[in-house]
């Protein structure tokens, strides 16, 4: 259309200076000009640089849990970075995966991005019909990594992972342990527990992390293994006590926390679960696109204020080099490692 217009106007132009040439007033050819800048003005406009509107960032879980904690605090430093704002639209479901189905389906423009998780690469294989592949989306940059930390509510009688075990064995089918929903990181923590140290601990899935902790506090349940900023607080408070967390190393805002792997139980030898969250756009995004958003990501992550939030709610900065490339491979290895694990337990969802 561009084009079109173009040659058009440049063979009125070519008219409008040969008449010029033989005496036509020069006032006409200045208007011409003019008429031809307004021609085209739709098109530059239309050419603008993204973003120019709102964002949105999708996140397939209930307000008050990790992942939502951690799209509003990048939200708000990525909306500074690109001066437009950016809202969090909470889709919950299927272990978000209502979320992730509406990304999937929207338009590739950079207006609505997915905060994805690992929940979204162990779904590939715990459901046997998904309408999407987050290998699919273009991915933007990983945000964070968490640990689990497994907590009860004061009122059960355990205080160590060793008495966790023995009231779980004798409590076989009753003892129950509550999650953000089924095939999420917190769940999968359950399930290797369970594999490893040979229990029957009854799994409660609820819609997102911050549900299930309002009733595990109420004592509705009795443990969970939650990602450590949606339960942290409540931990410091006296009003869930910690057992473990799942991570290689203890956590700094739980130092007297040991991990899993320094209970000394030989069934938990080789327990080290992590949760990570990611930006990721609809397939098909252009590659400007996702630099700028990759871009502004970063720098946001830098700010000091999102890097002492960050250390408050207990996430770790993601390791570099951090790309839409190793991002990528890292949601491949992810996918993978967690296919095998939701194989082995014999694991399935609809």
């Amino acid at each position: 259309m561009m084009f079109a217009q173009a040659k058009t106007l440049s063979k009125q132009w070519t008219n409008t200076r040969r008449q010029t040439m033989n005496g036509q007033p020069l006032r006409r050819m200045r208007i011409l000009a003019a008429v031809t800048c307004l021609a085209l003005a739709p098109t530059w406009a239309a050419q603008a640089a993204y973003p120019d509107r709102p964002i949105t960032f999708v996140v397939g879980y209930a307000a008050g849990g990790a992942t939502d904690i951690l799209a509003r605090l990048v939200a708000k430093g990525v909306s500074e970075e690109l001066r437009q704002p950016v809202v969090v639209e909470n889709r919950t479901g299927a272990n978000s995966n209502i979320g992730a189905e509406v990304v999937a389906r929207a338009q590739p423009d950079g207006y609505t991005i997915y905060v994805g998780s690992i929940a979204n690469t162990i779904n590939r294989t715990l459901y046997s019909k998904l309408n999407y592949d987050l290998r699919e989306f273009a991915p933007v940059a990983l945000l964070a990594t968490v640990p689990n930390i497994l907590v009860v509510n004061p009122k059960v009688p355990v205080k160590t992972v060793q008495e966790y075990i023995a009231h779980a064995k004798a409590n076989p089918g009753k003892f129950n342990c509550a999650s953000s929903g089924t095939g999420s990181s917190i769940n999968m923590s359950c399930e290797l527990f369970k594999m490893e140290t040979k229990t029957n601990i009854l799994h409660v899935p609820y819609r997102g992390s911050g549900p299930a902790v309002v009733d595990l506090l109420g004592g509705q349940v009795d443990s969970m293994f939650d990602n450590l900023p949606s339960s942290i607080g409540h931990v410091q408070a006296g009003k869930l006590r910690a057992l473990a967390v799942t991570g290689a190393k203890r956590a700094p805002q739980a130092p007297d926390v040991p991990t899993m792997l320094e209970t000394g139980i030989p069934e938990l030898k080789d327990f080290n679960v992590v949760s990570w969250f990611g930006l990721t756009a609809p397939p098909g995004t252009p590659p400007e696109v996702v630099k700028t958003l990759h871009d502004a990501t970063l720098r946001a992550l830098k700010r000091p204020e999102i890097v002492q939030a960050y250390e408050k709610n207990g996430f770790d900065a993601p390791p570099p080099p951090n790309t839409p490339q190793t991002f990528a491979k890292w949601i491949n290895d992810e996918t993978e490692r967690w296919g095998a694990v939701v194989r082995a337990a014999g694991l399935k969802a609809e």
